[in-house]
């Protein structure tokens, strides 16, 4: 007799589509992401990374159909609303960065995970120098050194959590 028609199997879930609410899970994680923020953790520099946006980056990295491309935008203005970015800041750098991982998905014909990470390196190093920046321009005293720099560091290192994490939620979302 075949296996499938005896049922569950160890767990295994036979010709069924994704669990239900599954489109929404990178989102829901997205936005879990962006209240860590909201964590009680003092510090005198900006070392702590930006949780929302790793996550972002890591369902973008693992799909390119995790979500429409002008999601970016929603979760990007939810996102300063939590974090106390100015409104608009992470709108158009999540966007421009969305834009960027389709142009650069047409162009590359394989990924490799350390291509990945330096993918990631690179639009991590650029939101927060853009972040930075704009701190700069509205008064603030922060020198790269101490605001911008470490939070690169860290950012990058907790990059790959952020990539397993977003693959066991997907693995799971999808009934694998």
């Amino acid at each position: 007799m075949v296996r499938s028609a005896l049922g569950l199997q160890g767990g295994v879930r036979l010709n069924q589509g994704p669990r239900a609410g599954a489109d929404f899970v990178p989102a829901i994680t997205v936005v879990a992401g962006s209240l860590l923020s909201l964590l009680p953790i003092i510090s005198a520099t900006g070392w702590w990374p930006d949780f929302g946006f790793l996550m972002f980056l890591g369902w973008r990295l693992l799909r390119a159909d995790a979500w429409p491309a002008w999601w970016a935008a929603p979760l990007g203005f939810l996102h300063d609303l939590v974090i106390g970015n100015p409104i608009g800041l992470s709108v158009a750098m999540w966007a421009a960065i969305t834009i960027a991982m389709d142009i650069l998905d047409r162009r590359t014909m394989w990924r490799d995970y350390w291509i990945e990470w330096a993918i990631a390196t690179v639009f991590i190093a650029l939101l927060e120098i853009a972040d930075w920046r704009l701190a700069g321009v509205m008064g603030a005293p922060v020198p790269f050194s101490s605001s911008a720099g470490p939070a690169i560091m860290i950012g990058v290192l907790c990059f790959p959590v952020a990539g397993y994490i977003a693959s066991r939620l997907d693995r799971w979302r999808l009934g694998r």
